[in-house]
């Protein structure tokens, strides 16, 4: 037990050491959910299973659809142009760009990455009026899947989810209980959701607390 004491202050003073240096250093938001996140996922359920997707490269990007220049320069980074069409999801090369606005999307990339999607855009887009903004820090991506997944979130989000309504290419942004998130169905049974950073331990917690009577 000494030992591991001991080890343990070890690895927080070398941690401490290397934010003092400058070091990239992250945090799962959902790391005060561990031990509950961990016997969760132990049981490992058909009917329902939450897991984190974290340190996804986001980015807040704005421009005009319309404009040529544009769609084109996000084409050249991301694989796609942003869509045009309301709550729907264009899938590129390595990233997702996510519509939430008339100019606004969420380009999110497929795993986990540096951040370096924000340079990439700002360079695609210079001169242009458009921006891009990293936004991974303040958010982190779940993946929620199984085949109560629908009911899971239908007890604490207003969306109508049946298939016919909401599939995959489309994405929604609402709430569940709470916290807002932006909504994004991948298949029948499985969906992303991005959660604000301040958000989601408490996320977490509510989610696997609805599920629970379901299970």
């Amino acid at each position: 037990m000494g030992n591991e004491a001991s080890g343990s202050a070890l690895d927080a003073a070398s941690a401490i050491v290397q934010r003092a240096a400058g070091d990239v250093w992250q945090e799962s938001p959902l790391v005060g959910a561990r031990d509950l996140l961990k016997r969760h996922q132990a049981g490992a359920s058909k009917e329902f299973q939450l897991s984190e997707r974290p340190f996804r490269d986001l980015v807040n990007l704005r421009g005009d659809a319309a404009d040529a220049a544009f769609a084109g320069a996000v084409e050249s980074v991301t694989g796609c142009r942003p869509p045009a069409k309301p709550n729907t999801v264009a899938r590129g090369i390595g990233y997702d760009v996510l519509w939430l606005g008339p100019d606004e999307w969420l380009v999110c990339s497929h795993g986990q990455q540096a951040a370096t999607l924000e340079a990439m855009l700002t360079q695609a887009l210079a001169g242009q009026f458009a921006s891009a903004v990293d936004v991974g820090s303040g958010y982190t991506v779940l993946e929620v899947s199984g085949a109560k997944v629908r009911d899971v979130i239908a007890r604490g989000c207003p969306l109508d989810l049946h298939p016919r309504v909401f599939a995959p290419g489309q994405c929604a942004q609402s709430h569940y209980f709470k916290a807002s998130i932006v909504l994004v169905p991948l298949s029948d049974d499985t969906f992303e959701i991005v959660v604000r950073r301040s958000f989601a331990d408490y996320f977490c917690r509510i989610m696997l607390d609805a599920a629970a009577p379901l299970l």
